[in-house]
Formats: C-alpha cells, structure tokens, sequence
C-alpha cells in the first residue's frame, strides 16, 4: 500500500456502503413523472363528487399518464376542435377558401356563449371568423355554420380520416344536440325550432327549465319519460353522441404538435386561437405558472366539463398534451376546482 494513502477501518466502509444503498434504493423508489401523475390524479378524483378523466401525453420525453382516460367522455364542446383543423385541412387541400363568406340565417341561432346570436340576419362572415368565433368565443352559431358548410356526414368521414374510427363518436351539431337530448322528455321535442331552445336557455334553474319544455310541448308532467332535465341529459350522453376516447383526442393534438395534420402556417393560425381562447380561466389554465402557453378548448354541458389542450404547443420536445373531463359533479365550480388541480399537478410534476 502506498504510504501516502491513510487507512480507513473497516467499519467506514460498512457505513459508506450502507448509505450508498439507501440512496440506490431511494433512487429506485422515485416515482416516474407519469406514477406520480396518475396517483395525484387519483387523489383529486376522490376529493370532489362525481368522476374525473385525465390523459396526458408528453412524447418528447417518451411517457404518458392516464386516470381513466381509455374510456370515452362526453366531450361538449371541445369538439369545435376537431372541426376546426378539419377547415383547415380543407383549406389548404383548395376544398375551399378561408375567405369565402356565409350568409348568417335565422335558422343558424343556437343558444349559449358568443356575439353571432345578436346579429341581424343576413350579416356575412367569412370561413376564418367563424373559426375563430367557434374556438375562441366557444360560439355555436358558428360551429353549426361551419359545419352546415361542411355537412355532418363528410365532417364525420374528415375526422376519422386524421383521428382515426374509433377515436370520436358521431358528432352532430350543437342544434341537434338540443333535440336529440330534450327528446328524452318526450319525441314531440324534435319539432321545437332553434329559436325555441334559445328561449328556453333564458331560465336558469334545471327544474324548471323542464317545466318550460312540457309548456311548450302542452304534455303533462306524467307523460314525460325522462322527469328531470338532468335525467334527460343522462340518458342522451348514454347514446354516444359526441363522446370521444381521451387518450385519442391527446394523440391526436400531438400529431398536430409535430406537423403532421396540417401546415407551419395553419398550425401557426390554430395555436394562436387556441392561446386567445376567452373561457376556462377557471381550469387547467388556472393551475399552471403564470405566462404558461397553453392552446387549449374548453366544453361545458349539465353535469359535463372538459378541457383539452396543449402546454408549449409550439416546442415539440416540451409540449405536453393534456386532456381532462368530468361528469356527474353538481356543481360546475368542483369540476373547475378539479381541472385547477391537474394544472398544479402537471406544473408540479411533468414541467
């Protein structure tokens, strides 16, 4: 032995190996990022009422996280965003011009969020403010329009093109959504005009606005099959109408993170709506750091939430997809309470 090297007992190395083997074994016992995810999403499931979906996808890190998300959900109106890059791709295949304008009719009015239904009849727009009306503003009338464009049936066949059969159920417009969950109440709602339903949006209390509906059908209570107006949403989201399988949707938006469904430049149009998105302060959004970029969508029905969308949607190998959505919650504040958790989660633990 060299006898500048001092000797250590043999005791100093026992310890030393003892200590390199707890930390080995605290290494060993980290969980992943997607663990620590999935347990945390867990947790915020059994801390509100009803039941909480969340899928996310992180692939430039190679992992993802799901708490039930390979079921499908009730997506609502996150929907507008398959829609949109099903335009866009529409656009750039010279289908059409984003320039090209439609004539807002009477018939186009839905109720619910955005300006378009207090214009006059008659009033143009063309295919690119309606998109942005649709995303950002979460505008039906603009949907429906958009679609009415398209046609139901080649915007279903567009989007199992780029997502893929069994990733979305049928999607219908936001109108029919209307009819097809009100005739749950009695089939005579299918005769009520889109301008009934916006009158009926006007009364704010659920039970009531039941009440309002067997007024306008002149049915008694007793002839009614569905007796709440919850009850009657319940059974429509039972059909499987505008559902959609989580994991799906994510992957989906991150084939659209790497360029793969539509151009640098279209992509580029459809982040910065989705960035400018004006509701859902309350959710995902409201979890992460300050000043995050997140493009998302928010969707919103009677006992229904979701919000899908991107963290740094436009660095590949940071973009993390996430996408969440909650049923039978009572009220929407818990669902939004929720979607601020799976912000904090992802902030705390996959950024």
């Amino acid at each position: 032995m060299n006898a500048r090297t001092p000797r250590r007992p043999a005791r100093w190395f026992a310890c030393a190996s003892f200590a390199l083997a707890l930390t080995s074994a605290a290494v060993a016992a980290e969980p992943s990022p997607a663990e620590a995810l999935e347990r945390r999403f867990a947790e915020i499931e059994r801390d509100m009422p009803g039941r909480l979906g969340v899928y996310v996808l992180h692939s430039g890190q190679g992992w993802s996280a799901s708490h039930r998300g390979d079921r499908d959900w009730y997506l609502a109106s996150t929907i507008k965003l398959p829609l949109a890059i099903a335009l866009l791709q529409q656009a750039e295949n010279g289908e059409w011009s984003l320039d090209e304008q439609l004539e807002l009719a009477e018939s186009d009015f839905v109720d619910g969020s955005g300006e378009l239904l207090w214009r006059e009849p008659g009033e143009r727009f063309s295919l690119d403010e309606l998109n942005r009306r649709s995303l950002r503003d979460s505008d039906s009338t603009a949907t429906d329009m958009l679609i009415r464009r398209l046609g139901e049936d080649r915007f279903n066949q567009l989007v199992a093109g780029f997502a893929g059969d069994e990733a979305f159920g049928p999607i219908t417009t936001i109108l029919q959504v209307r009819h097809d969950a009100w005739s749950e109440v009695h089939p005579d709602a299918a005769k009520l005009s889109n301008l009934d339903f916006i009158d009926l949006s006007t009364e704010q209390d659920a039970d009531r606005r039941h009440g309002r509906v067997l007024e306008m059908l002149r049915i008694e209570a007793d002839q009614a099959d569905a007796r709440t107006t919850r009850e009657a949403f319940e059974r429509y989201y039972e059909r499987g109408y505008n559902h959609g399988n989580l994991a799906d949707f994510a992957t989906l938006l991150d084939q659209l993170v790497k360029g793969r469904l539509l151009s640098n430049r279209s992509r580029e149009r459809l982040f910065d709506i989705m960035e400018s998105v004006n509701t859902g302060d309350q959710r995902i959004k409201a979890g992460l750091p300050e000043g995050t970029p997140f493009a998302h969508k928010t969707g919103t029905q009677i006992e229904r939430a979701c919000n899908i969308g991107i963290i740094h949607p436009r660095t590949p190998e940071k973009a993390i997809v996430v996408a969440a959505c909650a049923e039978r919650f009572g009220d929407l504040a818990e669902a939004e309470r929720a979607f601020r958790r799976v912000g904090q989660a992802l902030s705390e633990l996959a950024m």
